[in-house]
């Protein structure tokens, strides 16, 4: 699960991605998920196409391809959103995730 701060930083090395995985009218099917396996296993983080044609809302087809890839969904914006899975020797650097919240003294 990414915090807030992961999400982040993810959107903003996703912003100039390009599209690698597409998902039209045969919508979510094996073929596609290996190809989504196969992008996130050399890029990491990846971008998916929603096209016209595709009958699945936007938040559950990246509900259903985050799951069936075992990825995390970095953001949903328009007919895109982000999916990120780390390597097994991560490239992409993620902040560190805060595990007790600081707190002010007066």
């Amino acid at each position: 699960m990414l915090t807030g701060k992961q999400k982040r930083h993810l959107r903003a090395l996703g912003h100039s991605l390009k599209p690698v995985v597409q998902i039209g009218k045969k919508e979510i099917e094996q073929a596609l998920i290996a190809e989504a396996n196969a992008a996130l296993d050399h890029h990491e983080l990846i971008k998916v196409k929603l096209l016209e044609s595709c009958l699945l809302d936007k938040n559950e087809a990246a509900g259903i391809l985050a799951e069936a890839c075992r990825a995390d969904i970095a953001q949903i914006l328009g007919k895109t959103f982000l999916l990120y899975r780390p390597a097994t020797a991560p490239v992409i650097v993620l902040p560190k995730a805060d595990t007790a919240a600081t707190v002010k003294r007066a």
